[in-house]
């Protein structure tokens, strides 16, 4: 018998119809996350819809910045307009922001990274100061990248649910798309950030409930100047406007250049983060 009961294949995946299959353990998980929260991942708009009522918290409690130049990168697909939240708040708390000015973000394309270099040489130079990187999704890989090469330029990195290690193969739902928009193949080791972190400080925001990307394929390795940072309960796609990712980002960003420590909160805010997150 091919099938039973009307139909329902033998070799049916109970990978892809568990909906939170992957989000317990302190094991990376690098599977391609359920076609459950894949399709769960519309959350994000309830997600941008509670910042308005969080700007009151994150105002009070997101220390000012010292006014660097912060370069924020979208994700796959989306351009500076995905941004515009994250960039709005930053600029709140006194950084000087900037888009990465390429349209939409279709993977490694000619020219795009050397427009990337350019960009970030310009923001160097025009403020004097070192430049930290905040990436979404695939804008995080080009982050922890643009750090390893340019850490004579880049002050620190932030990743939010991007694919810093695995195989889009295996670990992503959307590695066909990016083969499609991107016209390749194959993603070359050094696109998808395998290999140890930046020499700068680096900071991986993930979620285990992301829809999109393996989670265990977000986070960093453990080393003295890296972080983990879990947002319980986000999607991928509202990760960029989420509450608790804004503030864990303001809090990155706000340390001294000199003086990095690893993410410590206090107050009431030590009840929002897991005490312990996983790492490499």
């Amino acid at each position: 018998m091919a099938h039973i009961n009307q139909g329902v294949p033998l070799n049916l995946n109970l990978n892809d119809v568990l909906p939170f299959r992957n989000i317990f353990g302190t094991t990376p998980d690098e599977r391609r996350p359920s076609r459950w929260l894949m399709l769960l991942e519309g959350r994000a708009l309830l997600e941008f819809s509670t910042l308005p009522l969080a700007m009151p918290w994150l105002m009070s409690r997101v220390p000012k910045g010292d006014g660097h130049t912060v370069l924020v990168l979208p994700g796959l697909m989306a351009d500076d307009n995905s941004t515009i939240p994250l960039r709005r708040f930053l600029n709140s708390r006194g950084y000087q922001t900037a888009g990465w000015g390429q349209g939409a973000n279709l993977g490694p394309r000619r020219g795009v990274l050397t427009q990337l270099r350019q960009t970030l040489t310009d923001l160097h130079a025009q403020s004097g100061r070192k430049v930290s990187i905040v990436g979404w999704s695939l804008g995080g890989v080009y982050a922890r990248e643009m750090a390893r090469e340019f850490p004579g330029k880049v002050r620190q990195a932030v990743s939010l649910g991007s694919p810093l290690y695995g195989h889009p193969d295996s670990s992503s739902n959307a590695s066909q798309l990016y083969k499609f928009v991107s016209g390749r193949n194959d993603v070359d080791p050094g696109e998808r950030g395998d290999g140890p972190p930046p020499g700068v400080p680096m900071t991986a925001i993930f979620t285990r409930s992301d829809g999109i990307v393996g989670w265990g394929c977000s986070i960093e390795k453990k080393g003295p100047l890296s972080d983990n940072i879990e947002i319980v309960g986000a999607s991928h796609s509202g990760l960029g406007v989420h509450p608790l990712a804004l503030y864990a980002i303001g809090d990155r960003l706000a340390q001294p250049e000199d003086g990095w420590t690893h993410f410590k909160p206090t107050g009431p805010e030590r009840a929002l983060y897991p005490a312990d997150t996983p790492s490499r």
